[in-house]
């Protein structure tokens, strides 16, 4: 399956170290292969990057690896296809506008027999489960709301409806932002760490490259790095539970904003 990457920061901050160590899943240190793509929240605006080729072949990736773009939300995706064919439509992640802002998804897993009726202004333009699941739900998070953003506790409460609904149909990890706060959900696997003072030396799983990073950090900020498989050796990542929904602002999770998983096999 596929593998997710996200960042969520206090202050505008790169991800060149984590996506160097990301972008190598993508065609050499694992089987992900069938395009990738990643998406800078930067104020009321998106750097949005797709490619269909491999990430370690692919010159948009080398550029990513390469120009420290800074955000305090990212989101980023490679892809081993399941549902649609490897092109560029298919590429995660997708984006649409919702209550006058980018919203930013991406998804691991398949979805089976998951044909929600869109009718409202979102259509999908590929052909993958991924791209439909985030139609449905930005069509039904208009649906009660209108066309004024909730309160974060409120989006976070619709949402723990809306999306256990699409698990049910399979694998469904994933991950969504509108610039101000990060989402995701784990069916199977999803960690999560977040870098804040004292800062320390970091070093990478799928390469030989360690980052210090207080020498380039302040003790005032504060990072949440969330990512499929951990990407570091000897940092203490936390395992999400399967079930387990967070929301990630200003790096931190945020406490009470989803009622707790309901384990396999349970009902509430």
């Amino acid at each position: 399956m596929c593998q997710l990457l996200g960042m969520n920061c206090n202050v505008p901050t790169d991800i060149v170290f984590s996506f160097t160590g990301f972008a190598l899943r993508g065609g050499q240190t694992d089987v992900h292969h069938d395009g990738w793509g990643i998406a800078f929240f930067e104020g009321a605006g998106v750097r949005h990057f797709v490619d269909h080729q491999r990430a370690v072949d692919s010159p948009v990736a080398t550029l990513i690896k390469t120009y420290p773009i800074k955000s305090r939300n990212v989101i980023a995706h490679i892809r081993k296809a399941t549902q649609g064919e490897v092109a560029l439509e298919n590429c995660h992640p997708f984006m649409r506008e919702l209550w006058g802002r980018y919203w930013v998804f991406a998804h691991n897993g398949d979805l089976k027999a998951f044909n929600p009726v869109l009718d409202g202004p979102y259509r999908p333009v590929g052909t993958t489960d991924s791209e439909r699941a985030f139609c449905w739900l930005l069509q039904e998070l208009r649906s009660r709301f209108g066309d004024t953003r909730p309160a974060l506790a409120d989006l976070g409460a619709a949402l723990g409806e809306l999306v256990p609904a699409i698990a049910a149909h399979g694998t469904f990890n994933m991950m969504l932002s509108d610039g101000s706060a990060l989402f995701s959900h784990c069916s199977t696997n999803l960690f999560w760490l977040v870098r804040q003072h004292p800062f320390d030396t970091a070093i990478l799983s799928d390469e030989d490259v360690r980052v210090d990073f207080s020498q380039v950090t302040t003790p005032h900020d504060r990072v949440a790095i969330i990512v499929t498989q951990p990407l570091t050796t000897n940092e203490r990542w936390t395992a999400c539970a399967a079930g387990e929904m967070l929301c990630f602002v200003d790096g931190l999770p945020q406490k009470n904003i989803f009622p707790p998983p309901v384990a396999p096999g349970l009902s509430k």
